[in-house]
């Protein structure tokens, strides 16, 4: 690996700022310490990566991000978390040789069942399980960073950088916005050699301050609810979840992890499920839930019976906030639709699909991700704290979860500039959250999802099998 760190100048560390967990950014710390809210981005390049330089760039993207640069705070006599942002960014890239890197995929693919998974979702998963927040009592006294990255080398002339956030402060956009700018400080060197990367010609354009958590950021009224309403609304999503119809459970006994399968198609199926989606009103995040339902319950011994199924729907509220947000201030402002779905077999799968959508759609019209928002994060908790409220105590909330809009990313030519062959973007969810968290791009055209998945409580095999069955399904509704 070329290049070395760069640590020569000494720089003040007194942090600028401290401020509490609002209740969201708490419940992805509760969640992360069993496993779920690991987000990890990795980007596999054909061109030699240059470890001095791409620290510089994330330090970079940390001076413009101040909640890139914080460290996660916990007090154990309040049980309470905080943020505390130094002044300024001193992120470590770490470095991984062929040597490791061979040794690390050996061990990896000797577990994939037989399997065969490229070397980038091996770094992908490897990562999404690498949990450094896991224990907040063994946090340091001054604080454990929110965001890590390592680059790792490959034989045959590849590279892998593996970035690496805690959930509480990088929701999809983040992820997403973090890649651009990311690409956009590697343009800039391309076009003007180490120079541009260090230029102040060239320096991120967004200068943000530290945000203040979602809750404190809704709109007035928007999350009103009287303390029975609140009640009734717990009750009610407990006793649904009750009633709710899981895959098939492989394992429930042993220690739990993140897997991924891939589900891609190509321009035109594409661009036919899209064309469906817009003569039927809806988006595509309606159409995925459809196909993910279906195929679970054809995977059922008894099919044709009627089984209710959890969809848990993600939406960016970053707009909608007061004061409004961009997708360049950094840190988690999505917020969740719950919905049930009665199928059976023999449902049509654009009548399904619409039924979703519709749902989510009338439910997010009701402000239902602002008032539902302290309900849901208290019996994430709750569950978490108590896994026996859950089917075979395995802490899965719904069976699949979306996003309302997917990644458009048209940006091929330039990544193929700077030697971007590919690249993973998703986060964990083995400990508490879905049995299939559905991560889907459109890349150039082409339909691209990451269906995140707990194991061994679902097997490598079944959910190779169930991705398979939901794309025929998909295909199968183009014509």
């Amino acid at each position: 690996m070329s290049g070395k760190n760069q640590n020569d100048q000494k720089v003040d560390q007194q942090p600028i700022s401290q401020r509490p967990l609002g209740n969201t950014e708490h419940s992805w710390c509760r969640a992360i310490s069993y496993g779920t809210g690991v987000a990890v981005l990795t980007l596999q390049f054909s061109q030699a990566i240059e470890v001095p330089l791409l620290q510089e760039g994330l330090r970079k993207l940390q001076d413009a991000h101040p909640i890139l640069r914080s460290k996660l705070l916990y007090n154990p006599t309040k049980k309470a978390f905080s943020f505390i942002t130094p002044a300024t960014s001193r992120i470590q890239v770490k470095p991984f040789d062929v040597s490791s890197t061979s040794q690390l995929l050996k061990n990896i693919a000797e577990k994939c069942n037989g399997i065969s998974i490229s070397p980038l979702q091996m770094i992908q998963e490897h990562e999404l399980n690498n949990n450094a927040w896991v224990n907040p009592y063994n946090f340091p006294s001054s604080g454990i960073d929110v965001f890590l990255a390592s680059v790792y080398e490959l034989p045959g002339s590849k590279w892998i950088i593996a970035l690496r956030f805690h959930a509480a402060v990088c929701d999809r956009t983040t992820a997403v916005t973090f890649l651009r700018e990311l690409m956009e400080l590697a343009g800039d060197k391309m076009e003007g050699g180490e120079k541009g990367l260090k230029s102040d010609d060239h320096r991120i354009k967004y200068q943000e301050k530290m945000k203040v958590g979602i809750e404190e950021l809704i709109p007035s009224g928007k999350a009103k609810k009287t303390l029975w309403a609140h009640g009734l609304d717990v009750l009610e999503y407990s006793v649904n979840s009750f009633r709710l119809t899981n895959l098939k459970f492989k394992d429930v006994k042993w220690p739990r992890f993140t897997e991924v399968a891939r589900l891609q198609m190509n321009p035109h199926e594409t661009n036919q499920i899209l064309i469906g989606c817009k003569m039927r009103g809806m988006k595509l995040c309606g159409a995925l839930a459809a196909a993910g339902l279906i195929a679970a319950q054809s995977s059922r011994t008894s099919p044709d019976q009627r089984k209710k199924y959890g969809v848990l729907t993600l939406t960016d509220c970053r707009s909608i906030l007061d004061p409004p947000l961009s997708p360049h201030n950094f840190g988690f402002y999505h917020a969740a639709i719950l919905n049930s779905h009665t199928v059976k077999e023999g449902d049509k799968f654009w009548d399904l699909a619409t039924r979703c959508y519709m749902a989510f759609e009338t439910s997010k019209k009701c402000n239902k991700h602002f008032s539902d928002m302290a309900d849901l994060n208290f019996l994430l908790c709750k569950a978490i704290e108590n896994p026996s409220l859950t089917a075979s105590s395995s802490l899965r909330t719904s069976f699949i979860s979306v996003f309302e809009e997917p990644v458009i990313d048209n940006s091929n030519q330039i990544q193929k500039g700077v030697g971007l062959d590919d690249y993973f973007g998703c986060a964990s969810v083995h400990g508490i959250g879905p049995s299939i968290g559905l991560f889907d791009t459109i890349r150039d055209g082409k339909l691209d999802c990451l269906c995140v998945y707990p194991s061994p409580l679902h097997s490598r095999p079944q959910m190779e099998e169930l991705a398979h069955k939901m794309k025929c399904v998909l295909i199968d509704a183009c014509y």
